[in-house]
């Protein structure tokens, strides 16, 4: 995962794997390729025409999918096509496409501010946060930008990141749900696959040419550079890469640090989302209502809990621990060697670990409130209250997130939740994490919520989710209301959420306090001990990049598949004729009567691959990608796009922590299947025209 001022010094490895244009050319992040590709902010994306079409997956367009639907009119099922843009649907107000603008290096100055707080750890935390908001706000002085700084290399490097953020975002193309999700959760992270992962958005500005917020008045964004789609086909071992905004790894975690989330965080979440599932699915079974309103969070939920189960078994199966424990050693046994000069990482390499034993002692707590404090009518009671308090200082003083800057974001989630909120789905969810929290341990709990539950038995937790119901703040104009309130109106109020919250801030707000302490000593100790495994690397002669962050990284290969085990080989191409074979009738492998008929008939278009005998449906490559990367652009060796990524198999999951290349393999949507559907399935004709892909 290349940042992109690392390409040029990686020109050997891209050449020999096949790139024909110059690295100089991918590292230019404002010209062609890779000024088309964008940030969802929590996916990837890239312009597709000069009229702001853009492309992704369609589990990255779920949301704005399912925020459209209703158990009448579900286009979770049945897809939508936009015949002309004023069909286009709005993605909601908090959708967003980002257009990366220019990177700055501030390593220096981020680094003096950090050392100028001297000692104390948690001044550390808040000079650093000073700085980076002195350094947003100065970034966002020209109105339209969203600044974000990050931290590479647990905080050797720092970079502040300028995006154009466009606010109007709409739904233009998804195909039916039984082609976009085709295997569901069945065949989430697994090979073979068959899912036609896209869809297509188009993003809009004010008549000015500068981002504004939905409006009907609003005009197409017109981006400077967009891909075009690949005029080649694409065959085994073929050059393949992927630009894009990969959420995070910890590939240079400590032992200790993977121990813990190897045998309590990942256990534990999952179980905890296979728990909530179970909830919503038997309810949703009653109710079509919970069953439409809570299909994104269900996604989510599904996803996380599969991928860390995946993780633990492939952690088992490389011996992820064994891994680390060896190379951490031999960082350690180097550092030895060094003498003096290898006394400050090893120091820094056990004062970590000390943290990482602190960490436990709140652990469960910690998850616990997390969950509790996200939940429907809680997380907005939080979230309002803490947004009165933080109003009453000056903006450069409130903590980030409550932020002028950040109103919009806050104001545009009170308006969603009508579509992701039913009140009795939200009192079982409600009922669950309080009955997670009277189960933690005496020193874990809070003496607040303690006082506000009166005692720690099923029926005080019942009386609470009860008491919890006459909560006005289940209504969005309610939310709004609430949304300009101060903190004295708060601390009047009778509304049970807004009770909670009240009784619970003073508590939450010191966690915050010693959470930020505790970063303070990361920003000591991490970057000493992670600069001194940069250099032990780079002394055995490897290539040092840093663990994923959310920022813009670079990943390249070839098309390839693998052997998941003795006597089983997977070729790296799918077909329609596998979609057809997978045919149940019944979600989630019931495709769409249009397919199995083209299928049948072999009507392929004229985009059959003659090597495969038929159309192309995903592909494999032994590209690198992690969440975050869904919908990002595959490149050929021309920067011509050829697919779009979507997900990683199954036995790869566990390279977050420790990269497998033997096994580590990308799975993407191929161009010719996405022509194919829009074609035959759910005909686009006017899309098809717009991405040059009708002739």
């Amino acid at each position: 995962m290349w940042v992109p001022q690392q390409l040029p010094e990686i020109a050997g490895p891209l050449e020999q794997a096949g790139l024909k244009l110059s690295p100089e050319q991918l590292a230019d992040l404002s010209g062609e390729p890779m000024g088309a590709v964008v940030s969802l902010g929590f996916c990837t994306a890239s312009f597709v025409s000069p009229d702001g079409l853009v492309v992704t997956n369609h589990h990255c367009a779920y949301g704005a999918i399912q925020l459209n639907s209703t158990a009448q009119r579900n286009l979770i099922v049945d897809g939508f096509n936009a015949p002309k843009p004023g069909d286009e649907l709005s993605a909601g107000p908090n959708g967003r496409v980002y257009v990366l603008d220019r990177i700055t290096d501030v390593t220096v100055d981020a680094k003096a501010a950090i050392a100028a707080a001297g000692e104390d750890a948690l001044a550390r935390t808040q000079a650093l946060e000073s700085f980076q908001k002195q350094r947003i706000a100065d970034c966002e002085a020209e109105a339209g930008y969203r600044c974000r700084l990050y931290s590479f290399s647990g905080g050797n490097t720092y970079r502040l990141f300028r995006n154009l953020e466009i606010k109007d975002v709409r739904l233009v193309y998804a195909p039916p749900g039984s082609v976009g999700k085709f295997g569901g959760d069945i065949d989430n992270w697994m090979w073979p696959r068959h899912t036609g992962d896209f869809s297509f958005l188009r993003v809009y500005v004010g008549k000015d040419g500068k981002p504004a917020p939905y409006s009907k008045d609003n005009v197409p964004y017109k981006p400077k550079h967009w891909l075009k789609f690949a005029d080649q086909p694409l065959g085994a071992g073929d050059f393949v890469m992927v630009a894009g905004y990969p959420g995070r790894t910890n590939r240079y975690a400590l032992v200790s640090e993977f121990e813990n989330t190897a045998q309590w965080a990942y256990p534990t979440v999952a179980a905890h989302y296979e728990n909530l599932i179970a909830l919503v699915e038997a309810a949703g079974k009653q109710d079509p209502d919970i069953r439409v309103k809570y299909a994104s969070t269900m996604a989510g939920w599904n996803n996380t809990s599969k991928n860390y189960r995946g993780q633990l078994e492939g952690f088992a199966r490389i011996d992820a621990e064994g891994q680390k424990r060896a190379e951490e050693t031999a960082v350690l046994d180097w550092l030895k060697r060094q003498g003096v000069a290898g006394k400050p990482a090893l120091q820094a390499h056990d004062a970590l670990v000390g943290l990482v034993e602190q960490g436990k002692a709140t652990q469960q707590r910690d998850l616990v409130l997390r969950q509790l404090n996200r939940t429907g009518v809680l997380g907005a009671a939080v979230s309002l209250y803490r947004l009165s308090i933080e109003r009453a200082k000056p903006d450069a003083e409130r903590e980030s997130g409550y932020q002028e800057r950040d109103i919009p974001g806050i104001e545009g989630s009170m308006k969603q939740m009508e579509r992701r909120y039913v009140p009795a789905m939200d009192a079982q969810l409600q009922r669950y994490w309080l009955d997670q929290y009277v189960k933690l341990p005496a020193g874990q709990r809070i003496e607040a919520i303690d006082a506000w539950l009166g005692k720690d038995d099923a029926a005080a937790v019942q009386a609470a989710v009860e008491r919890l119901a006459a909560t006005g703040l289940g209504g969005t104009d309610e939310r709004l209301k609430w949304l300009q309130a101060d903190r004295a109106a708060f601390e009047g109020s009778d509304d049970p959420a807004i009770r909670y919250a009240v009784a619970v801030m003073p508590a939450l707000l010191e966690i915050e306090k010693h959470d930020k302490a505790e970063t303070g000593e990361q920003l000591k100790y991490r970057p000493v001990y992670l600069q001194a495994l940069a250099d032990y690397k780079k002394s055995q002669g490897e290539y040092v990049y840093p663990d994923a962050n959310g920022s813009l990284r670079i990943t390249f290969g070839n098309v390839k598949g693998y052997s998941p085990k003795d006597g089983v080989e997977y070729t790296p191409f799918t077909t329609l004729q596998g979609v057809a074979a997978k045919e149940t009738g019944e979600d989630p492998f019931d495709s769409p009567k249009a397919l199995l008929e083209a299928v049948a008939a072999k009507r392929y278009g004229g985009l059959e691959d003659e090597r495969l005998g038929s159309v192309p449906v995903d592909f494999l490559s032994d590209l690198d990608i992690t969440g975050g990367n869904s919908g990002s652009p595959v490149l050929d060796a021309h920067g011509r796009l050829v697919g779009l990524a979507f997900d990683g198999n199954w036995e790869s999951v566990s390279s977050n922590w420790v990269f497998d290349s033997a096994m580590t393999r990308m799975i993407a949507v191929d161009g010719r299947y996405l022509r194919w559907i829009m074609q035959e399935v759910a005909p686009a004709p006017q899309l098809l025209k717009e991405a040059g892909l009708d002739d």
